[in-house]
């Protein structure tokens, strides 16, 4: 069962995802992990499963609190103030 998050409302939007990094450079391109989207801004970047934890990284930059999986097949979102799979 999903867990309740006040902050989907708020947070995720119909944005197309795009590679581009906070720096101009792709996130998670070398790294080993589930790649992830943030749909309230279309950022991507690798998971918590990637050393880089990327969309970690860019939840701390933005306050962008949910991520949802890029990969085929799967059907999950994350958000980084409740810890909860939505």
């Amino acid at each position: 069962m999903a867990a309740q998050c006040t902050h989907v409302a708020d947070h995720v939007k119909k944005v197309k995802p795009h590679t581009q990094g906070l720096r101009g450079v792709p996130e998670g391109r070398h790294q080993v992990g589930a790649p992830a989207h943030v749909p309230e801004c279309g950022h991507v970047g690798c998971c918590d499963s990637s050393q880089g934890q990327h969309a970690r990284g860019h939840f701390h930059a933005t306050q962008h609190p949910i991520i949802q999986s890029a990969e085929r097949g799967e059907d999950w979102r994350w958000c980084y103030i409740d810890e909860a799979y939505l």
